[in-house]
């Protein structure tokens, strides 16, 4: 049972956290280079939400939504 739990540890440690360590190492030398990931990941997102505000204009300039106000059937 010991040697299971090595082996847990020893993939974890050595083989799915290694890029975490790569940009650890980046980190250190460079604030861009850390940080590129997350401007992209904030940019995705920037671009996303543009996107989806241009959709909801759209549908709600063609009124095609139900705003008629109206109690459920069980109340």
């Amino acid at each position: 049972m010991k040697d299971l739990f090595y082996a847990i540890q020893d993939l974890f440690v050595n083989v799915l956290f290694a890029p975490y360590d790569a940009l650890r190492a980046l980190e250190l030398e460079n604030w861009w280079s850390a940080n590129f990931g997350s401007w992209i990941f904030i940019i995705i997102g920037m671009i996303a939400f543009i996107y989806w505000m241009g959709q909801l204009k759209k549908f709600n300039a063609n009124n095609e939504e139900d705003k008629s106000i109206s109690s459920h059937s069980y109340l």
